[in-house]
């Protein structure tokens, strides 16, 4: 429900934007306002749940909270996952018989969006896809979903489950494979630390180093 809601939030933010821009539908202001429309339905789920079935409290409730150690234990993490699941997930496509061409666009989503961005474009776009992103998309799916599952069909079935449907709401389906092994990957990270903050500082270097490639070959 909280997915819905962002996904409708998201198609009114985008929709007056577009009206108010003459009609213009391919630009970063219409990416931030599908963004933040979408982050008002998973983190105000978060916190509806906190304050009708948990303390209220979304450090208690969802493990909201760091430690000095996580950006060393999460920035590794994070640069890993970006280098060698994207190699794995090729090396399987290869193998599988994709074309080379389809496998050169497994980056095209990210390529068309920092293409939008320009100036102070480029600032916003690292305030939403390297700190927004990782903060809110961790609080839902390795805080409320996660812990959620895990209560009703345990650990291993929570990570594999909340990895999957993290790759599945990106709704890039080349990407999935590599999204939905990272989305794991973040789910052992929250389950054996008790926080999210060491998930959330992976999230932020795995989308930082792919922003920062795409920019720099511009």
């Amino acid at each position: 429900m909280g997915f819905g809601a962002g996904l409708v939030v998201a198609l009114v933010a985008e929709s007056i934007w577009i009206n108010t821009h003459h009609g213009q539908t391919n630009s970063l202001g219409v990416v931030v306002c599908s963004t933040v429309g979408l982050w008002v339905g998973l983190g105000g789920s978060a916190l509806f749940a906190s304050r009708t079935e948990g303390s209220a409290s979304l450090v208690r409730d969802f493990g909201l909270r760091f430690a000095w150690v996580d950006p060393f234990l999460g920035g590794p993490v994070g640069v890993a996952a970006q280098y060698l699941l994207g190699l794995v997930v090729v090396a399987a496509y290869q193998a599988s018989g994709v074309s080379q061409k389809t496998i050169n666009n497994l980056g095209q989503p990210a390529q068309t969006i920092t293409g939008l961005a320009h100036g102070w474009g480029d600032v916003v776009l690292v305030l939403v896809v390297v700190v927004g992103a990782p903060v809110v998309e961790e609080l839902f799916f390795r805080g409320l979903l996660l812990r959620s599952l895990q209560a009703r069909i345990g650990s291993v079935g929570a990570v594999i489950v909340s990895g999957l449907l993290f790759g599945l709401a990106h709704f890039e389906p080349l990407q999935l494979p590599v999204l939905a092994l990272f989305g794991v990957v973040l789910g052992v990270l929250a389950l054996r630390t008790g926080r999210l903050g060491p998930g959330i500082c992976a999230h932020a270097a795995f989308n930082s180093l792919a922003v920062y490639t795409l920019l720099s070959s511009r």
